[in-house]
C-alpha cells in the first residue's frame, strides 16, 4: 500500500510540470515576420544608338608585288653590284656573269652576217647578168630561173644571221643581271664565284614593292556579314578598312586606311572559307610580307541595340542573358541573340527591345521574380557606351 502512494506521488509530480511547462509557453508573445527589404538595382533603358558598324578579321600582308632575280644564262657570277636589304629601281644591274664566251659568240655571229651580205651582193649582180643575156636568148630560161631563186636564198641567209647575231647580243645582255621590278631587295643567296644556269630553280635573291600592299584575310562562306559585304562589292561600294598592329593585331592601329578590293568567287573545299584582299598604303615601311594584323571593316552607320557586356551571364550552355525589370517592378532572367561586340557592349539582336529596363548593377542580389527598386545607373567615362563614330 505504501509503494502505492509512492508511486501516485511520482506520477503526479512530473503531471503539474508538464501542464507548467505548456501555460508558460502559450504566455510567450510571437514575434511577427521580418519583411524582406526591397532590392536596389541601377538600370539602364534600352534606346536604340547610333554606331559605326565594323567586322574584325585576322589578316595576312601580302606584297602586291614581288620578283625572283634569276640569271637567263649559264655562267660565273664575277660581281655583286647592290647592297642587301637596299632600295632598287627596276632595270638596275644586280650581278655579272662572265661574259667573254658571249662576246665570243656574238663576234662569230657578226661575221656570218657579213658572209651573207657578201654573198647576196654577188648573187644580185649574178642575177643582173643572166637577165641580161635572157633577153638575147643567150641563156636558158631555166638558168635564169636558177639565179633568182638563188637571190632568195641569201636574202633568207642573211634574216637568218641577223636572228643569230640578235641572239648573241641578248644572251650578252643577260649576262649583267637586272631588277625586274622596283623594290627593297632581299640578302644576297649566291656569291662571287658561283656558277648558275639559265634553268636553275633557286633565286640569286628577291625583290618586294612594299607600297602599296595587300591584306588577306579568310572568312567563312556562310557568314551573312560576309554575304553582305560580296554585295557591296559587286555595286562598287567603297569599304574603307583599317589595321590593328602588334602582336595579334591588337596593339597600335595603323595610320593609314585601306580600301576592300575584291573577295574571291570560289570556296577553299578544305575549309569552307574564301579570301578577302584590302589594299593598303605602305609609305613608311611599317608593313611587311608575313605580317599577322587585325583588320576592322567599315560597313557603315546603322541603328542598334548596346547593352553593355558587364549586364550579361552566360549559362551553362554557352548562352547569353540579362536581368530586365518588368512593368510591376520584378526582376526577371531574358536570354538574348547578340550579333557582335561594339567598345564594350554587345549588339542585341533579339530578346530585348526598345523601352525595356535591363539591370547594370546590383542583379547578383536578385531572385527571379522578385520586387526591385529602381536608379538611373551613372556610367562612369570609361564605362560610357560609345555611339557613333568608330571603335
Amino acid at each position: 500500500m505504501k509503494k502505492n502512494s509512492l508511486i501516485f506521488g511520482f506520477l503526479t509530480s512530473i503531471g503539474a510540470i508538464f501542464f507548467f511547462n505548456l501555460g508558460s509557453h502559450a504566455r510567450e508573445p510571437v514575434t511577427p515576420p521580418v519583411a524582406t527589404p526591397v532590392q536596389e538595382v541601377a538600370i539602364l533603358r534600352m534606346e536604340q544608338r547610333p554606331i559605326v558598324k565594323q567586322y574584325a578579321l585576322p589578316g595576312r600582308v601580302v606584297a602586291a608585288r614581288q620578283s625572283d632575280v634569276r640569271p637567263q644564262v649559264d655562267g660565273i657570277i664575277t660581281r655583286r653590284l647592290f647592297e642587301e636589304g637596299s632600295e632598287v629601281v627596276k632595270g638596275q644591274q644586280l650581278f655579272q656573269i662572265v661574259d667573254s664566251r658571249y662576246e665570243a659568240v656574238l663576234k662569230s655571229a657578226l661575221a656570218d652576217l657579213h658572209g651573207a651580205q657578201a654573198n647576196l651582193i654577188a648573187v644580185k649582180a649574178s642575177v643582173e647578168r643572166s637577165g641580161e643575156l635572157a633577153k638575147n636568148n643567150l641563156v636558158s630560161r631555166q638558168a635564169y630561173d636558177d639565179k633568182v631563186a638563188s637571190l632568195g636564198v641569201a636574202q633568207a641567209a642573211i634574216g637568218i644571221a641577223q636572228a643569230k647575231v640578235d641572239q648573241a647580243r641578248i644572251n650578252l645582255e643577260y649576262t649583267k643581271v637586272s631588277a625586274p621590278i622596283s623594290g627593297r631587295i632581299s640578302r644576297s643567296l649566291v656569291s662571287e664565284g658561283a656558277l648558275v644556269t639559265a634553268n636553275q630553280s633557286r633565286e640569286l635573291a628577291t625583290i618586294t614593292a612594299l607600297s602599296p600592299m595587300y591584306v588577306d584575310m579568310q572568312q567563312s562562306a556562310g557568314d551573312p556579314t560576309v554575304m553582305n559585304l560580296h554585295a557591296k562589292l559587286a555595286g562598287n561600294a567603297a569599304i574603307p578598312v583599317h589595321l590593328m598592329l602588334g602582336r595579334g593585331g591588337d596593339g597600335n592601329r595603323y595610320a593609314h586606311t585601306g580600301q576592300l578590293k575584291f573577295s574571291e568567287v570560289t570556296i577553299d573545299r578544305s575549309t569552307g572559307s574564301f579570301t578577302l584582299r584590302a589594299e593598303f598604303p605602305n609609305p613608311d615601311g611599317y608593313l611587311f610580307p608575313g605580317m599577322f594584323v587585325r583588320a576592322m571593316l567599315d560597313l557603315g552607320e546603322e541603328q542598334v541595340l548596346l547593352v553593355p557586356q558587364r549586364a550579361t551571364t552566360r549559362t551553362a550552355l554557352g548562352e547569353l542573358q540579362v536581368w530586365v525589370v518588368d512593368d510591376e517592378g520584378k526582376a526577371q532572367h531574358r536570354t538574348i541573340q547578340a550579333e557582335s561586340t561594339y567598345h564594350d557592349g554587345w549588339i542585341v539582336v533579339s530578346g530585348l527591345k526598345a523601352g525595356e529596363m535591363v539591370i547594370i548593377e546590383g542583379y547578383q542580389k536578385v531572385r527571379n521574380g522578385q520586387q526591385v527598386r529602381t536608379v538611373a545607373w551613372q556610367a562612369k567615362p570609361a564605362q560610357k557606351l560609345a555611339g557613333a563614330g568608330g571603335t
